[in-house]
């Protein structure tokens, strides 16, 4: 079996174990609550490539943690769980369609409480359940999170916060209609290259060997913080090209909501008068399907597309190099995992 196959096996069966234990626990309080619980695991539940808990693994790892050992696979999994509470509140914040290829957690709770004749405003009852039950992954994570030696807890709480902030300024710059390069960026350094590679990397290493961990934290974050921004670089170009039946999510979305990403502020950049006139529609709740082609052209014709896809090489590029001195082994999957995360498509 594959070191990957290995973790992603590992980091499933705690998150199982922890979902099938705290289901059985509360619908002996109210049968109801199942519904938390369907909700939970279709998300959670639903495959992936385990990312984060990777990168968790291989910091353990460079830091002298047996690779063998399962134990911290737990503390990858509380990051998947962590990641599902995210995901609930994006949706929400959003107004998502779909997830992963299924309706999203509050338009589905939504058209049930319509389709029962429930009390009160069905888009409310969904938006408040996937807020609620995003919450509960947030519990969840830190009960998964348990064991965690204290010298790797303040990791785990910046990582927290970085993600809460990041995510507030992206929602903040959506609103502002936010177009600079630098305000891409700094969402981008918090929402996903801090949350997705650095933290999880210092939090593996801290976890298996503090001492060590700190002479490493160094490169850690010099490999982690480009690496993430350019995932979060190819994430917009999904967002703005990918497909729609890989991806699992609305193509075009990012220009519904007026993300403020990178890929948009190249294009604003460079557009001319009749460009700055299609882009100005980014934002706009109502896209047709021409709009978002006439979107998609500007970011080709501007080169937008093209800039961020010579800096997701510069970025995985000068993570790679980061990794000098590091072990062979966690040096070798480390670069790698470079170039997974920034050659996917989904």
């Amino acid at each position: 079996m594959s070191t990957d196959s290995f973790i992603i096996r590992e980091v499933d069966t705690a998150l199982r174990h922890v979902l099938t234990d705290q289901r059985h626990r509360w619908q002996a309080v109210n049968t109801q609550l199942a519904t938390v619980f369907d909700e939970l695991e279709v998300l959670v539940l639903s495959g992936g490539k385990r990312l984060r808990p990777q990168f968790l693994h291989w910091g353990w790892v460079a830091a002298g943690g047996d690779a063998a050992e399962t134990g911290h696979h737990s503390f990858g999994a509380a990051i998947e769980m962590l990641h599902a509470f995210a995901l609930f509140h994006d949706d929400v914040i959003d107004d998502a369609h779909t997830r992963r290829g299924h309706e999203t957690t509050h338009r589905r709770l939504a058209r049930y409480h319509e389709e029962d004749a429930l009390a009160g405003e069905s888009r409310r009852f969904g938006e408040g359940s996937a807020i609620l039950i995003g919450d509960i992954a947030y519990s969840l994570a830190d009960f998964l999170m348990k064991e965690l030696p204290n010298e790797a807890r303040h990791y785990w709480n910046e990582l927290r916060l970085e993600m809460n902030v990041g995510q507030y300024l992206d929602t903040l710059g959506s609103a502002l209609r936010e177009r600079s390069v630098e305000h891409a960026h700094s969402v981008s350094r918090l929402k996903t290259a801090k949350y997705t590679v650095e933290r999880p990397l210092h939090i593996g290493a801290m976890a298996a060997h503090a001492e060590n961990a700190q002479a490493l934290l160094h490169t850690l974050s010099a490999y982690g913080i480009p690496l993430g921004t350019a995932f979060q670089l190819r994430d917009d170009v999904l967002g703005a090209f990918g497909n729609e039946s890989v991806t699992g999510k609305s193509v075009g979305g990012d220009f519904h909501e007026a993300k403020p990403t990178a890929l948009l502020s190249f294009a604003f950049q460079n557009a001319n008068p009749q460009e700055l006139s299609i882009l100005q529609r980014v934002g706009e709740r109502e896209l047709s399907p021409e709009d978002i082609e006439a979107i998609q052209n500007v970011l080709l014709d501007t080169k937008a597309l093209e800039k961020t896809e010579a800096l997701i090489v510069t970025l995985r590029d000068e993570a790679i190099t980061a990794l000098v001195g590091l072990t062979s082994d966690a040096r070798r999957e480390l670069e790698k995992l470079a170039v997974a995360v920034t050659d996917r498509t989904v």
